[in-house]
């Protein structure tokens, strides 16, 4: 008989485990798809992960494919197409804050060389590795994604507050927050060390 795995407790179906086997706390360091999940975690603001990542193909339609260059050039036209597309979060606020933070996010790469470096520069270039052992350790917020926050909003960003920062953190692997007694922890950790 196969063990099953022991996981955080936070995946409570196929899709959201697959997402926390696979992706969840992945060092990423490729500019499209840290603008990616910079834009769903903004877009997941009052709402749960769970129901943006339902829609995170229709997302990546939607915005073409997360190209940043690309949705910087966005208009009005785009916005009013955005707002009719049933398949994403119908939110003119977080859908004028796409194409602001696109803009954004393209003089940050001017400035830096990438968003990658901008970005992990915040911890060094290396992932914080946490040894939480329940999900009540794990905070909404650190001291660094307050920092974080603060320059980003400072550069125009927005839907970047510090719980968004934090969440957007874990998901790009710049946290690990993974429960010690969870399997990945203990792969990312390896990882990381390498």
């Amino acid at each position: 008989m196969k063990k099953e795995r022991i996981r955080c407790p936070w995946p409570t179906d196929e899709m959201y485990r697959g997402y926390h086997d696979r992706e969840w706390g992945v060092p990423i360091h490729d500019d499209r798809r840290l603008f990616e999940y910079l834009i769903l975690e903004g877009a997941q603001a009052g709402l749960s992960w769970h129901t943006v990542l339902k829609k995170r193909e229709n997302y990546r339609a939607a915005f073409d494919h997360f190209d940043v260059e690309k949705v910087a050039r966005y208009g009005d036209k785009d916005a009013a197409r955005l707002l009719g597309n049933a398949g994403i979060i119908r939110n003119r606020l977080k859908i004028h804050a796409t194409i602001q933070n696109a803009r954004a996010f393209l003089k940050v790469q001017e400035e830096f060389g990438s968003f990658d470096a901008y970005q992990w520069g915040f911890v060094e270039g290396k992932p914080i590795i946490n040894h939480r052992k329940s999900m009540r350790e794990v905070p909404a917020r650190t001291e660094v994604s307050d920092r974080l926050s603060k320059d980003l909003l400072k550069r125009g960003f927005k839907f970047v507050g510090t719980t968004i920062c934090y969440a957007h953190m874990q998901a790009v692997g710049m946290v690990n927050d993974h429960l010690v007694a969870c399997f990945r922890h203990a792969e990312l950790t390896l990882n990381d060390l390498k």
